[in-house]
């Protein structure tokens, strides 16, 4: 693991401050119910519920991203041959209402049979898919899962047609709590986790991009 002091020190003032939005939502809003007259009766009851649900449902979220990401940075990984087709595979079946729901093609090369931990590596691919598919643009998202040997390493790809990144944030994207897009609700957390798995397998992680044509993110795996 490679944080330093410095670096985690931000990513829980970050944490902290993400986290008390959503608390402090839930609080100010049960207090507003508590001085309803009729507590169970009405819209406003109905509408304050709702804030005190979304808000929880906010902070779960974040807790669960916090979690996979500390999960992200253990030291100790599996190295075993991974078939990361099948792999892939697993990963459509649990994301398959959202690709139905958004009309998303998922297509791939033939992917190779890698050495690494598979729950992370799985972790990995479907953190990935599932971005690919929410930040899209105007068309259907058509999603392209790739790979390449080279020099006894492989480098997978998942490459989407959304609507791309500037190229100053993109060393900024896998840092901790850092969001696409701020249409987006959510922790920020999942390329972080995303760097770490790969940093844990020993490769690296990037992504080339051109706002309006698209964003591709590769990583580096050992061949089994």
């Amino acid at each position: 693991m490679d944080f330093d002091r410095q670096e985690l020190r931000e990513f829980l003032l970050r944490a902290c401050h993400d986290l008390r939005a959503p608390l402090r939502a839930v609080r100010a809003t049960s207090e507003l119910l508590v001085k309803l007259p009729d507590k169970r009766e009405g819209p406003d009851f109905d509408q304050l519920l709702g804030l005190v649900v979304n808000g929880a449902i906010g902070a779960n979220s974040l807790v669960d991203g916090i979690t996979n990401y500390a999960l992200a940075l253990q030291v100790q990984l599996s190295a075993r041959p991974v078939p990361t087709r099948a792999l892939l595979g697993g990963v459509l079946v649990q994301l398959a209402p959202e690709i139905r729901a958004a009309g998303a093609e998922i297509t791939y090369d033939e992917l190779p049979l890698v050495t690494g931990d598979a729950d992370r590596l799985m972790q990995l691919f479907e953190n990935l898919v599932r971005n690919a598919i929410q930040y899209r643009g105007e068309a259907a998202p058509r999603v392209h899962v790739g790979a390449r040997e080279e020099d006894g390493r492989w480098t997978l790809s998942v490459g989407d047609n959304g609507a791309g990144i500037d190229a100053q944030d993109l060393e900024r994207i896998f840092r901790p709590f850092e969001r696409m897009s701020r249409k987006r609700d959510g922790a920020g957390l999942g390329l972080a986790i995303c760097r770490e798995i790969v940093r844990g397998h020993g490769g690296r992680i990037w992504a080339e991009s051109e706002l309006g044509q698209g964003t591709t993110i590769y990583f580096t795996l050992e061949t089994a």
